[in-house]
């Protein structure tokens, strides 16, 4: 007689859902990639079950044997509603994730075991110990691994109808240290990459005609020696891709001849500010050198390259003329979209430090707080409400998807080098303009939930 197989339940939370919410927001329904992280480093003799809790209803009843949920910290209310479900039942539950790593103390109390640090280090052994029921309350990593050598386990995410765009991680974390970034506070300004061949193995199994690939790396270019070598091999590949980097690529031209000949359409660069002042108090005031972001955008569209340009406000120095000036410099510039957000104090960064020294915190803990809702600002900015602050981030939205914006920015050669390329700039400011305020006040959490967070005795 043989034994039943050991099973792992994968979940991946949502940010939240209004009461009767039955759709979730469009441009959020990406593939969740440490998900299929998880995924590919269970043993092929566990039983695996992934549900995304984005599209589609948790079974909580249905047997398991051990549940697996990555935190972030706008996911951290839903994920300790989540895990409380199973815990309730008996079912232990795992956590980890960039939110496990920044407040390991919080997401302790919701988890009977808790991953700090990446899992590719430690999963296997947090699976093997609760299949012999001596499962760990926490397994720390103390070392960085120096290659993401797993690549995701993507099966899990067939029938689910994510969003046509194939995720890649080829690096994690950044070089730099702006004072606002969790991934900094996570990884404390270090990145490891993925060897290039996995990579190239993985876009070759994804490509598909018409397919476009995003690398989700937190800064592709943050180690600009690897990322040139994964720019050659991807040379002759064939494929359409965007990823995130820092303005400072702007300035090197054998990266752009290399990025554009191996098939970049855009990168998302966080500009921040035009304000100097507030570049420093970032510490981000290398974005304003040899010429700033008009010269970068020059550099970046004499290559081919669109731009998603996202812009911060909230910093001490920000008045009315700041959103104005920001969302006048997208659209003049033709930058194919642009976000415009005020600043989020994320916990175990420099600026949620320096806030809560101020005291200038409206809520200590923003992320668990039941009055807080998606888009409101968590604390008090100096020369204005922080409603106030919201509603200008709202209005330069409104202004840059208006359509005779998005009409104006169509003009630019770079939007519209081609009818696919014209296209896509078309539908994704589209779906950008219907989503200005769509997600505004979302809850933290399921808010039809009436359950009782069950906290770790």
């Amino acid at each position: 007689m043989t034994s039943k197989p050991f099973r792992l339940t994968i979940i991946h939370p949502c940010v939240g859902r209004r009461v009767g919410q039955r759709t979730y927001i469009k441009t959020w329904r990406m593939e969740p990639l440490p998900a299929a992280t998880i995924a590919a480093l269970t043993p092929p003799d566990v039983e695996k079950r992934f549900y995304d809790d984005r599209l589609e209803a948790i079974p909580f009843d249905e047997p398991t044997d051990l549940v697996a949920i990555s935190v972030e910290t706008y996911t951290a209310r839903r994920s300790y509603q989540i895990a409380s479900e199973y815990r309730k039942r008996g079912i232990p539950v795992v956590m980890g994730g960039f939110h496990a790593a920044l407040c390991p103390d919080e997401v302790a109390q919701y988890a009977d075991s808790l991953v700090i640090g990446e899992a590719e280090e430690v999963f296997p052994e947090v699976l093997d110990d609760w299949r012999h029921g001596r499962g760990k309350h926490i397994y720390r990593v103390l070392r960085r691994p120096r290659e993401l050598r797993v690549g995701p386990d993507r099966s899990i995410f067939r029938g689910k109808h994510y969003l046509p765009i194939t995720l890649i991680e080829s690096a994690r974390g950044c070089r730099f240290t702006c004072e606002f970034c969790a991934i900094t506070a996570a990884f404390k300004g270090t990145q490891n990459r993925a060897p290039v061949d996995r990579v190239l193995a993985e876009v070759r199994s994804q490509r598909r005609l018409g397919r476009l690939f995003f690398f989700i790396d937190d800064n592709i270019v943050s180690d600009l020696k690897g990322a040139k070598e994964l720019f050659r091999a991807l040379i002759g590949e064939g494929i359409r891709w965007v990823g995130q980097a820092s303005s400072t690529v702007a300035f090197d031209e054998e990266c752009l001849s290399l990025m554009a000949a191996s098939g970049c359409q855009g990168v998302l660069i966080g500009f921040e500010s035009l304000d100097e002042a507030q570049l420093r108090q970032m510490n981000k005031s290398w974005n304003l050198a040899r010429g700033g972001p008009t010269q970068a955008l020059a550099n970046l569209r004499r290559h081919g390259i669109r731009v998603y340009g996202t812009f911060i406000f909230g910093y001490d120095h920000d008045d009315e003329s700041s959103f104005t000036r920001s969302e006048g410099f997208a659209r003049e510039q033709g930058m194919f979209i642009a976000a415009f957000n005020h600043l989020t104090p994320f916990p175990g960064t420099p600026l949620y430090k320096r806030l809560e020294q101020q005291g200038r915190l409206l809520y200590p803990a923003w992320w668990l707080d039941t009055n807080y809702r998606y888009g409101m600002v968590p604390f008090q900015p100096k020369s204005m409400t922080p409603e106030e602050l919201e509603r200008r981030c709202i209005a330069a939205r409104r202004s840059f998807y208006g359509w005779d914006s998005i009409l104006k920015r169509a003009k630019a050669k770079v939007n519209r080098h081609d009818p696919w390329m014209l296209f896509n700039f078309l539908a994704i400011n589209a779906m950008h303009r219907a989503d200005v305020v769509g997600r505004n006040h979302l809850p933290l959490g399921d808010a039809s939930w009436t359950g009782e967070l069950l906290r770790k005795s």
